[in-house]
């Protein structure tokens, strides 16, 4: 009897050192991707203003933003870019963004606004109000912002410097994210980390293949000869993740694309509690995953199993001791773990102390990703008291 309880412990053991140095060899391989992506990634401000500056337009779809749209209309309107115009639509908003938006028309003609139509059966909200906003727009850049974002004076001519150097059709940036509550300190600074340490962006650009796409809705920059021959928002009306749909249909059709570290030029507040953090990444993180509930678990599995599992097996091995090698890999599975998320935060100048908090971020954003496909199977999720559909596009 005592030989079948040791041989059962040392198959337990060795079962956990397999799975500890399958974690370490997982954890090599997100490693090599973030190193690759740190070098790939370029800031937008190492670009210089171009000889010719095209006529931007900056488009701004506004929904009851009374708190953000000050600020990002002083800074846009700020610009030092010598040929732009900002056009802002009011998408039916119920507080005070229309009358706000009414005395900076007022007092600067490059600002024209636009009341939202009514919503049309197969629309989201957002991507409405972008389909109008491209309509029109008569720049031969089409800038689309988010209303919470805020930008240095000289932005648009980086960004105009940026897409003419690259040769690219579409151009997005990592904006520089403000984070304060406890939900947007776990779980912003988690999703800047799953681009870098998740997508390959170099292949994106070399290989033109849509699955690797990555990109950030805030900040969307399109030659307009792209946007229209893709459909603009009208050919991913229904998709929850706009950015990601079209951007895929962008790069299937063979144009250039580039994904930039924003920092510096643009910064925004995603969220501002618990709610909004909630509401927003719920109504999206399953579109992320093209609504493939068996793709999302198995990628939640591989998060627990990467980052969480070790730090549990090396607190069992302090307090029940395990065999050393189970123990000592588990370790380094940790380390491993803070440093990959201690060079993802330094790169966006996230508190380095949430460095420390990463098993907490990724039950944290599993969580989401659970509840997102669950309440969007069940038609439940929201955003900005819309409900998005049950059954959506997979564009």
């Amino acid at each position: 009897m005592l030989e079948v309880g040791q041989t059962a412990i040392t198959f337990s053991a060795g079962f956990l050192l397999y799975i500890q140095i399958g974690v370490i060899l997982g954890l090599i391989v997100l490693l090599i991707i973030l190193l690759s992506n740190l070098r790939y990634l370029r800031h937008l401000c190492i670009y210089p203003p171009p000889e010719k500056f095209p006529l931007f337009s900056v488009l701004i779809p506004a929904r009851n933003e009374e708190r953000n749209i000050v600020y990002c209309m002083e800074t846009l309107l700020s610009q030092d870019y010598p040929n732009f115009e900002v056009i802002v639509l009011d998408d039916d908003s119920t507080d005070m963004t229309w009358e706000i938006l009414q005395k900076f028309a007022s007092k600067d003609t490059r600002l024209k606004l636009l009341k939202g139509k009514p919503l049309p059966q197969g629309w989201l909200g957002k991507h409405w109000a972008c389909h109008q906003l491209a309509e029109a727009a008569d720049g031969e850049l089409l800038l689309f912002v988010d209303a919470d974002t805020t930008h240095q004076p000289d932005m648009l001519r980086h960004a105009a410097g940026a897409i003419i150097a690259e040769k690219a059709s579409l151009i997005s940036m990592l904006p520089q994210q403000i984070v304060v509550t406890w939900s947007e300190l776990l779980s912003v600074p988690a999703f800047y980390f799953g681009i870098v340490c998740g997508v390959p962006l170099g292949l994106t650009s070399r290989q033109r293949n849509p699955l690797l796409f990555a990109a950030i809705g805030q900040v969307m920059l399109f030659r307009r000869d792209a946007y229209t021959a893709v459909g603009g928002y009208a050919g991913v009306r229904q998709n929850v993740v706009d950015d990601i749909a079209i951007g895929r249909k962008v790069v299937g059709m063979g144009f250039s694309y580039r994904l930039l570290d924003g920092s510096g030029q643009v910064s925004c507040r995603m969220y501002r509690n618990f709610h909004q953090t909630w509401t927003g990444l719920t109504k999206s993180t399953f579109a992320t995953y093209n609504f493939d509930p068996l793709l999302l678990i198995f990628l939640q599995l591989s998060v627990l199993l990467l980052f969480v599992e070790p730090l549990i097996v090396f607190i069992m091995g302090i307090v029940q001791p395990l065999a050393f090698e189970v123990t000592a890999m588990a370790g380094l599975g940790i380390i491993f773990s803070l440093l990959l998320f201690g060079m993802s935060y330094h790169r966006f100048q996230f508190p380095f102390y949430l460095v420390l908090l990463y098993p907490l971020s990724a039950i944290f954003m599993v969580v989401i990703a659970i509840a997102s496909m669950v309440l969007t199977m069940q038609g439940k999720a929201k955003w900005k008291g819309r409900s998005m559909p049950k059954r959506q596009s997979r564009d």
